[in-house]
């Protein structure tokens, strides 16, 4: 969970930067790490993706919380290839590059994967 704290830092970070797309790639791979860690905590190993619907799907059975966040987990999964690799996918983001409105909810929904999860692991201990 160390490194999704570092990706979330990044994310805060950029957004005082104005650095819109950074926001969003950064939150991304923030929730990305903190879900991957608690399919660790399980003695599980993490699938190999980036897709957050998966890894959600995964432990949304064992992890009911994260149902009251899904809408936001799966908002970030539309920035992950956009904002990495612009010319990748045209149109993948239907209002184009980010702003600032979506880097902050990107970066809310980030935060709040990360406290579901940190509050998961503490509960178990």
């Amino acid at each position: 969970m160390s490194f999704a704290a570092e990706d979330l830092r990044m994310a805060e970070l950029a957004f005082g930067e104005s650095l819109w797309n950074q926001v969003c790639f950064h939150a991304h791979q923030a929730a990305e790490k903190n879900l991957k860690a608690l399919v660790a905590h399980r003695d599980e190993s993490p699938p190999k993706t980036h897709k957050l619907a998966d890894l959600s799907t995964l432990l949304e059975g064992e992890e009911p919380s994260l149902k009251d966040i899904s809408d936001e987990i799966l908002s970030l999964d539309s920035y992950y290839i956009p904002t990495r690799y612009p010319d990748a996918l045209p149109g993948s983001l239907p209002e184009g590059s980010p702003g600032e409105g979506a880097a902050g909810e990107a970066l809310e929904a980030a935060r709040r994967v990360a406290r579901t999860v940190r509050k998961s692991v503490e509960s178990a201990g």
